[in-house]
């Protein structure tokens, strides 16, 4: 039972960070990038929301964004924080699938506990691995983009990204450190089982032969 509410519990929240992992690739305001104060650059035009897809303007009436299709022209950590945002995304729709049918509640036939075990642990692989290129994104590109300009503040998008990172990997760890432990414990119920039912086949023999023993002296 308890691993049943650690595995729902790690699914949940393996969910919400996919999710927040999705949005904060699907839009651009991971930075605020300015010279000048935020009025200043509203007025100027020079207020800009940067992320890897578009660069945005923000000034009083207007908010304009230009898309980033150069893609040999634009820096590195632009480039990388695309490539691990996407495989993220990509990852966390089989790893969600993988673990929604290792659930308690479904079944597929006659199919055995140890290979939902297993599916489990694969998923929750998988989840880490999302967690991992969700970080290495949220952290490389305001790194990346304060070198290259002035940065001014955090965007939504990147507080997404971030939680959804620390969400993933809470619940990669949960999910995978569950099942390897209900994996073991039914390992060893299975070997206790089949020693107990060896010792009580090693137990038959000798009581038929003192038996037949028996027979023997009386005859």
């Amino acid at each position: 039972m308890a691993n049943s509410c650690l595995q729902l519990s790690g699914f949940l929240i393996t969910c919400i960070g996919w999710l927040g992992i999705v949005i904060a690739t699907a839009t651009n305001d991971w930075v605020i990038m300015c010279k000048y104060g935020l009025n200043t650059c509203k007025k100027m035009d020079e207020l800009e929301a940067k992320g890897p897809w578009a660069d945005c303007v923000i000034s009083t009436g207007l908010y304009h964004c230009i898309s980033l299709t150069q893609i040999l022209d634009l820096p590195a950590y632009i480039q990388t924080a695309r490539a691990l945002m996407i495989t993220g995304s990509i990852l966390g729709l089989p790893a969600v699938g993988m673990i929604l049918m290792s659930m308690p509640c479904i079944s597929l036939g006659n199919e055995p506990q140890a290979s939902k075990n297993k599916r489990t642990i694969l998923g929750g692989v998988l989840v880490l691995i999302v967690a991992l290129c969700g970080l290495v994104s949220t952290v490389w590109f305001p790194i990346g983009a304060h070198q290259q300009h002035g940065l001014m503040s955090f965007g939504f998008s990147l507080y997404t990204g971030w939680v959804g990172s620390i969400f993933s990997l809470l619940g990669g760890c949960i999910l995978t450190c569950c099942s390897s432990e209900s994996s073991s414990s039914s390992r060893s119920y299975q070997e206790n089982n089949r020693f107990y039912y060896s010792k009580q086949g090693g137990g038959n023999p000798p009581a038929a032969a003192s038996t037949n023993h028996a027979k023997s002296a009386h005859v």
